[in-house]
């Protein structure tokens, strides 16, 4: 936390005021802050390290050299819990003072480490066979307590791997150069433009989105409403018509009866009525700002792009502490992460909502896939696998509704963990094997699939660093557990680590929300729990009983306007 906060500090003592959060001022970089960051990265680095080596200088427990042993008359009777005496000369040439003399329980790994030297003087002295102690068994154990210690070690590294992300990103977002390649066009001739609706039983939010979608600044007859009314058993078919019926040329409803369930099935059957250009989803609680149309589209005059991605605030923040932690997230999720990504020409994510993609670059890759979760992961690495790059704009604002219970958002959670897991295991092999994208680029985009995977990771190695600590004989347990748990609370906190957290709400200019940092723990022990429930059921229960997907809708909680 001294970190988090020197390096919020350091950045607003630096950093001039501003109108607009998103002006791309360049501060002069404060060394104090990015020696904190060196000094961490560099203490880890060394503390794995020295926990390494450890693991080859502590081998053998006894005192190197011993010149007499003895051993109580326990010995002869083969009880595993003897004590050896070993009795260091006096002479430090030797072995070292008399101080040092000490009893040493016998335990199963000690057994195994006895030299052949002392175990024939044992022999010899007190005519006992110490070969006969259960030393095979030892042997495993202590071949699984190492096995399981280096295995502890490459996770402490993964977790690095993560925590030196977002320590990147944030340094980029704070100090490095911003690219808002699409910002200044305003005027231009327009491509068409369908917006899609995503309305599943939504008759209280989607009236208001309709509404700002009417009123938006984009030329009427290039921009096509269509509110894609999946399955509703409520009152949205009633409230679109309605709406269909005051505004015949701007809204063209597409009413889906049947079908596979799912975001990503309803979009499939919707897309193949449209024929503009460009389409935009919205999710239907979702209000556009003004501009955000032509902010979004302004993108697609560069032919490279497939797809475009905007920012989400939350609309219902004031509400209970959580919607306070969700804001809190989605500000360093989109303001410092995607922001920091697309700076770094590295792999945006299109995000289901808030986003757009080129009709064309959407054809050459077969389409939506409706036996997706996670319809917006799975599209971004298929544009990415076929070279369509995906931009993020960070001052194409939406504001939506979060979770208002902490029931719904481990729902929630665990939905994406699922979808974003299905993305994993579909994508990553394709991506390493593609050749044609920049090394950097698919290193990020292997990371970014994997970050729902690293909090089964995170308890897997909390596991073996308390097993290690309780079990094993090597100085590398103590150091493994702190790395451990030190790294994966700094690099996973709630999604977006705290190093983000605070950069973002420097760079919104609401300081005050800082004070909420501390509480990100409970949303990250929420979603560390949540994902690794979710990973386990997909890997196990849906695997073996081959369980369709299903979509847990969110809860809405803005009244019918």
């Amino acid at each position: 936390m001294f970190f988090l906060f020197t390096l919020y500090r350091a950045a607003e003592h630096q950093r001039p005021k501003q109108l607009l959060v998103n002006v791309p001022l360049r501060p002069a970089i404060n060394p104090r802050s990015i020696a904190l960051v060196w000094v961490y990265l560099c203490a880890s680095i060394t503390a794995i390290a020295l926990c390494l080596v450890s693991q080859s200088g502590h081998a053998n427990p006894l005192p190197p050299n011993p010149v007499t042993i003895k051993v109580t008359e326990q010995v002869v009777e083969k009880d595993p819990n003897i004590a050896i005496k070993a009795a260091i000369p006096d002479d430090p040439e030797k072995g070292g003072p008399a101080a040092l003399r000490a009893n040493w329980p016998i335990t199963p790994a000690r057994i195994d480490a006895i030299s052949p030297f002392v175990k024939e003087q044992i022999d010899t002295e007190f005519g006992t066979s110490t070969h006969e102690l259960p030393t095979s068994n030892n042997s495993g154990s202590r071949a699984l307590m190492v096995g399981l210690q280096w295995l502890g070690a490459v996770i402490a590294i993964f977790l690095l791997i993560y925590t030196f992300r977002h320590i990147l990103f944030t340094l980029n977002r704070l100090f490095g150069k911003q690219r808002h390649p699409y910002s200044d066009i305003d005027v231009a001739n327009w491509p068409s433009v369908t917006v899609l609706i995503a309305a599943h039983n939504e008759e209280a939010v989607i009236s208001g989105s309709i509404r700002a979608l009417l009123e938006v600044d984009f030329p009427a007859d290039k921009l096509d409403i269509v509110p894609v009314n999946d399955r509703s058993t409520d009152r949205t078919r009633e409230i679109i018509d309605k709406f269909v019926a005051l505004y015949p040329n701007r809204i063209h409803p597409f009413h889906r009866i049947d079908g596979k369930p799912g975001k990503a099935a309803a979009l499939k059957d919707a897309t193949v009525t449209v024929t503009s250009d460009i389409i935009v989803v919205f999710d239907a609680d979702y209000i556009p700002s003004k501009g955000l149309i032509k902010q979004l589209v302004s993108a697609f005059f560069d032919p490279e792009v497939g797809a475009v991605m905007g920012r989400v605030v939350p609309l219902n923040v004031g509400t209970n502490l959580l919607t306070r932690l969700l804001d809190l997230e989605r500000s360093a999720g989109y303001q410092v992460d995607q922001q920091a990504r697309m700076n770094l020409h590295l792999v945006p994510q299109y995000g289901g909502t808030v986003g757009g993609v080129r009709m064309r670059a959407l054809h050459s890759i077969g389409g939506w896939h409706d036996d997706v979760l996670a319809e917006d992961t799975d599209l971004t690495f298929r544009l990415l696998l076929r070279s369509w790059k995906t931009v993020y704009q960070n001052r194409c604002e939406c504001y939506e509704e979060v979770p208002e219970s902490w029931p719904v958002r481990y729902k929630q959670i665990k939905r994406w963990a699922k979808g974003h897991n299905q993305a994993l295991f579909r994508h990553s092999a394709a991506l390493l094997r593609d050749r044609s994208l920049p090394t950097v680029e698919r290193l990020d985009g292997l990371l970014l699939l994997g970050v729902y995977m690293m909090s089964p990771i995170v308890i897997i190695g909390w596991l073996i660093g308390i097993l290690a600590f309780y079990f094993g004989d090597t100085p590398l347990a103590i150091g493994l557990l702190s790395i451990v748990a030190f790294t994966s609370y700094c690099t996973l906190g709630n999604f977006a680590a705290f190093f983000e957290i605070a950069a973002a709400v420097h760079l919104d200019y609401n300081h005050r929300r800082i004070r909420l940092l501390p509480f990100n723990l409970i949303g990250f022990i929420v979603s560390l729990v949540g994902i690794s429930e979710a990973t386990l059921d997909q890997l196990l229960t849906d695997h073996l009983l081959h369980r369709r997907f299903h979509w847990d809708k969110t809860v809405r909680y803005r009244k019918e306007s």
